[in-house]
């Protein structure tokens, strides 16, 4: 989780588009979305939050491959500490590990 989320800003995700699409209902919470082919919209409050994603090159390490999608946000009508609140509830959602 950061400090600060701005308007726009990628990520890369180490999971599958299947994985992804299982997790982002959760992740999203209460708020109404729709899902396109690589893309989804949500609207929170009187703002939204455009995602698009696609899958990259798997990341390599010696035997082990894991898969790679790059994630595009783009907020719009949303001040620092609204996005902050989204994204808070969402990182904590797609947070993975192990230990």
């Amino acid at each position: 989780m950061q400090a600060f989320y701005p308007e726009r800003f990628e990520r890369e995700m180490g999971c599958t588009e299947a994985e992804w699409l299982m997790w982002l209902p959760q992740a999203i919470g209460e708020h109404h979305w729709k899902l396109h082919t690589g893309a989804a919209g949500v609207r929170i409050g009187d703002g939204a939050l455009g995602l698009k994603w696609q899958v990259v090159a798997p990341r390599v390490i010696g035997l082990i491959r894991i898969p790679v999608l790059r994630v595009s946000f783009r907020f719009a009508g949303l001040d620092d500490a609204q996005r902050y609140t989204f994204m808070k509830r969402f990182d904590l959602y797609m947070q993975r590990g192990g230990g």
